[in-house]
Order: C-alpha cells, then sequence, then structure tokens
C-alpha cells in the first residue's frame, strides 16, 4: 500500500530513554511494562513491550528507543499502553529495537 507524505506526517514518532523496566506477568505473552521518558513536552509514557526473548530489564535501563507517541492508549491486562516502542522482528519473530545510532535529547521527532 502507498501512502502520501500527509499520511506520514500523522504518525509521531519520537526518541525516548527508558527509565523504568517491570516485569509484566498478566500479560499473554512475555513482556516488559515500560516507563518512557519523552522530555519536557511530551513528558513520560508507559508501554508494554515483547521484548524479554532479547533484552533483560538491566539492557533496556537507560537505553534510548523510538517509539510512536500518538496511538490513542490500549488496556494490556490491567495495564494502560500509552506508546508503541518500535522494532523489527528477527527469524524467530522477536523484537529488536529500533534505537538512535548516537544518544541524543529526549523527545526529538523522527521525521
Amino acid at each position: 500500500m502507498t501512502i502520501n507524505w500527509s499520511d506520514f506526517e500523522k504518525i509521531d514518532m519520537r526518541i525516548g530513554t527508558i527509565i523504568s523496566v517491570d516485569d509484566f506477568p498478566k500479560a499473554k505473552k512475555p513482556a516488559y511494562r515500560l516507563s518512557i521518558d519523552f522530555g519536557n513536552d511530551i513528558g513520560i509514557k508507559r508501554s508494554s513491550a515483547q521484548i524479554t526473548s532479547h533484552y533483560s530489564k538491566n539492557d533496556l535501563l537507560n537505553r534510548q528507543i523510538i517509539a510512536v507517541v500518538n496511538f490513542p492508549p490500549k488496556q494490556i491486562a490491567d495495564f494502560i499502553s500509552e506508546c508503541l516502542v518500535l522494532g523489527v522482528y528477527d527469524q524467530n519473530n522477536d523484537v529488536i529495537l529500533l534505537q538512535p545510532e548516537k544518544n541524543t535529547n529526549n523527545g526529538l521527532k523522527i521525521g
């Protein structure tokens, strides 16, 4: 499917830093509950992420990631996910996170 530039501009992708990582035992598939700092304008958002295959909680803490921040909140079990952390699927269908090559300011827009 082809989209036009105005469609792409509707997707608000930002750089954020993971500031807390907790196990999420109520998720259907193994997942973490993340708190992500997107800077002063957006603030801290929470996300559920099925990334336990490649990442430990210590691997994730203070890591910068890329996420979509303008989806509506989604309830997953007893947790409200407020953003979508982006990644690619490997050959085993496990997620590898997208992240900036170098650390940068939280909240910067991907475009």
